[in-house]
């Protein structure tokens, strides 16, 4: 059977994204705990310099962002589908709800001092502040709305999502649960750890009803490991997922390039192109440690450029 390995940490929202789907698929799972903060030299040496949480590793093959970590999965456990066809725009609705309901949610929770108390209350101040200066870095580049804004703009998110669900539909696109009940549920997920703030959901009676059956899934069945013995499976594996270049994208096999983020955490992975479709690039790297890598990432909010250092 494949060995899922998922790099995330606890209080990850988008880890717990990935850790629901796992749960909904019934599959098995081994967990690798990694940093909150950088450095992170342990996922580097997997991802060349990626450093987004969560990852999913298979062998020497590491996928990067829940968007294609999802489709990962599906194509291991097809049943149940995360891709309904009575819901087609669900990949969408998974979009938005992964970027703007996200970077709404996190002003809102984050941008407000009781919100802040309830999620670092027990952390001493310094690793507060290392925090701060850790994601002030990671985004620095990306306009958020400020805590007034981010108040007014989540309360409506919220009441158009518990509208979606005023039909008695169990499910945000009908009556099976989609990639997009996972892409919202780990945003108010988040918020209910600030018990303070969380207060902005009690109206909404249809919304936390669909957010306790989204909740009972769970997280399917984990072991651990730590982050040398990932390293280790990664060096040992033999083969890689097979990958080609699709003509006519402007790229070739074999030719030097990077991929980058377009949102935030921008830093650039650099290795040789192996695989390219509309859906998928994946570049081939080699680490001291790790061996030889291939590593994953989607095409919708990353950007591949020729390496002309290379």
């Amino acid at each position: 059977m494949t060995q899922l390995v998922l790099h995330h940490y606890a209080s990850s929202p988008f880890s717990e994204k990935v850790r629901l789907v796992l749960g909904f698929k019934g599959l098995g799972w081994t967990g690798v705990t990694v940093p909150v903060i950088a450095p992170k030299p342990d996922v580097v040496a997997l991802t060349g310099g990626y450093r987004k949480t969560p990852l999913l590793q298979i062998g020497a093959d590491i996928y990067c962002d829940t968007a294609l970590i999802a489709r990962v999965v599906e194509r291991i456990a097809p049943q149940p589908t995360l891709f309904p066809a009575s819901a087609p725009m669900a990949p969408m609705l998974a979009q938005w709800a992964d970027s703007t309901l996200f970077w709404t949610m996190i002003p809102y929770v984050m941008g407000q001092p009781a919100g802040l108390a309830a999620l670092f209350g027990k952390a001493p101040p310094e690793a507060v502040k290392a925090f701060r200066a850790d994601r002030a870095a990671f985004t620095a580049h990306m306009p958020r709305p400020t805590p007034a804004d981010a108040t007014a703009q989540f309360g409506t998110y919220l009441g158009w999502l518990d509208a979606q669900l005023a039909d008695g539909r169990p499910f945000l696109l009908g009556n099976e649960p989609s990639i997009a009940d996972f892409s919202v549920a780990h945003c108010l997920w988040y918020v209910r750890r600030a018990p303070p703030v969380a207060g902005i959901l009690d109206p909404h009676a249809r919304l936390n009803a669909w957010h306790q059956r989204v909740l009972s899934f769970g997280h399917g069945h984990g072991e651990k490991i730590d982050s040398a013995e990932a390293i280790r499976i990664a060096a040992a594996a033999r083969e890689h997922r097979k990958s080609e270049v699709t003509p006519g994208q402007g790229f070739e096999p074999g030719e030097p390039v990077t991929v980058a983020a377009t949102d935030y955490g921008t830093d650039p992975v650099a290795g040789t192109l192996v695989g390219l479709s509309t859906d998928e690039v994946v570049i081939e790297r080699h680490d001291a440690r790790a061996g030889t890598v291939h590593v994953h990432f989607p095409r919708i909010g990353f950007q591949i450029k020729k390496d002309t250092t290379a």
